[in-house]
């Protein structure tokens, strides 16, 4: 049998498609890249914008032309879409097969082979209290490699849908994730990036269960001493981490860490405390401002990215300007900015009025784009006639004549490649040019 994936939304998405693929072909299933050659596609879908739920519901629909060509073809839906709709999916997308919930990915080949013999359509979306050791499978030899740590959110901002769609929080123990990480390097990973959706509560759910958590508690801080000692690693990246969370400890650890990239993705959502408490984010913008001052000490450079979200029900001009200003304050050097849409289960969507005109949403959206643009512009920009230390990742996507790479705080920088380098290695790159997006260098002889 021939499988085909195709994934939408965040990075755990990807990881998710990444083990599940590994679980299909320890079952003897072979991937492609095709559609129309394959025998089984699978769509690995987000809920968390309604735009990527439409997204994936055309797609899927329009899987009813190939199978007419190809009756036994077989068409399943997995992802937080899967665990948000359920059986109902079944019933509005004729060509499903089969609908599998967060949690249940592990049981994927076995209900391919339930239909196959069967030709009975299934969903099964239950949630599980534990984080299943076959889903730590990896397609090995990439230089950068993904390692979910946990799964869940506890947090129920009061907008989004992960809480509802990915379960309670739940943590894998330090030593299994160190294992999978000597198991990634040794086959030639140079970078891990750690993720979770709420990565700074690692640990946190299971400490208060057994009475040990304080205010100091950072398991996170102790996953990331164990995994920076892995041999041959040279780069540690994770996300996405909540400010609630981020305390002395786990900013000192990250401070005190060399393998650990100074580039830190932390969601703002809004700089306005009024918005941000009827998101239920449980931090005002002075702390915020405070976790980003205390990364910031000590350290030469730092690059921050965040997560905006413009038009949340009842925001006001004066609201959208203390998010302008906040984010003008900080100067980052990228940000996923969406304009809000009402998710149905979430208390957002329940208790508050979508209020915010189109217009308006889009037109602060656009005002934020370019004010980032124009930041992340002048940040690069600093980094012109520097030399930076790039791990090689392999041949551009946009230009096949050059190679790419990023620095230790995440950055692009593209070069033109000589012989003897290779995807893994750690080059010395001088930067000639720099954009908003991006660095462009020549590589240093030795």
């Amino acid at each position: 049998m021939k499988f085909h994936i195709k994934t939408y939304g965040c990075q755990m998405n990807e990881r998710d498609s990444e083990a599940l693929a590994c679980l299909l072909e320890a079952d003897g299933a072979v991937p492609t890249d095709s559609e129309e050659d394959a025998d089984l596609i699978i769509f690995n879908t987000c809920s968390v914008r309604d735009q990527a739920e439409r997204k994936a519901v055309g797609k899927i629909g329009f899987m009813k032309k190939i199978k007419a060509r190809k009756p036994g073809l077989i068409v399943g839906c997995i992802g937080c879409m899967a665990q948000n709709h359920g059986d109902q999916l079944l019933k509005d997308l004729p060509v499903l097969d089969f609908v599998a919930g967060t949690d249940q990915l592990h049981r994927v080949p076995e209900i391919v082979k339930n239909i196959v013999k069967t030709r009975r359509r299934i969903a099964e979306t239950q949630l599980d209290k534990i984080i299943r050791p076959e889903l730590d499978g990896h397609h090995l030899g990439a230089v950068v490699a993904e390692v979910a740590v946990m799964r869940g959110c506890d947090q129920f901002c009061s907008y989004c849908i992960v809480p509802h769609t990915r379960g309670r929080e739940k943590s894998r123990p330090i030593p299994a994730i160190v294992e999978e990480v000597k198991r990634l390097v040794d086959a030639g990973t140079r970078e891990i990036l750690l993720l979770g959706q709420n990565i700074t509560a690692y640990g946190v759910a299971e400490a208060r269960q057994n009475g040990t958590y304080t205010k100091d508690f950072s398991a996170f801080a102790d996953l990331l001493a164990a995994v920076h000692e892995v041999p041959g690693l040279a780069r540690i990246r994770f996300t996405s981490p909540h400010v609630h969370f981020m305390n002395d400890k786990f900013i000192q650890t990250i401070r005190d860490l060399p393998k650990v990239c100074k580039c830190f993705h932390v969601p703002l959502q809004s700089g306005s405390d009024r918005i941000l408490k009827l998101m239920r984010r449980s931090y005002t913008s002075a702390e915020y401002l405070d976790c980003i001052r205390k990364i910031r000490e000590g350290l030469p450079e730092v690059n921050f990215t965040t997560d905006v979200i413009v038009g949340f029900p009842t925001e006001t001009e004066e609201d959208f300007n203390l998010t302008r200003q906040l984010m003008k304050d900080v100067v980052y050097d990228m940000a996923y900015i969406f304009r809000y849409s009402p998710r149905e289960g979430t208390k957002s969507a329940k208790d508050y009025p979508d209020d915010v005109p189109e217009e308006t949403k889009h037109l602060r959206n656009q005002i934020l784009l370019e004010d980032l643009e124009a930041g992340a512009a002048e940040r690069n920009a600093r980094f012109k006639d520097t030399v930076q230390e790039i791990l090689v990742e392999g041949v551009s996507k946009r230009n096949a004549e050059r190679w790419t790479g990023r620095t230790m705080l995440n950055k692009v920088c593209n070069f033109l490649p000589v012989e003897g380098i290779k995807p893994g290695d750690l080059i010395n790159v001088r930067i000639k040019r720099t954009t908003a997006n991006s660095l462009f260098g020549e590589i240093m002889a030795e």
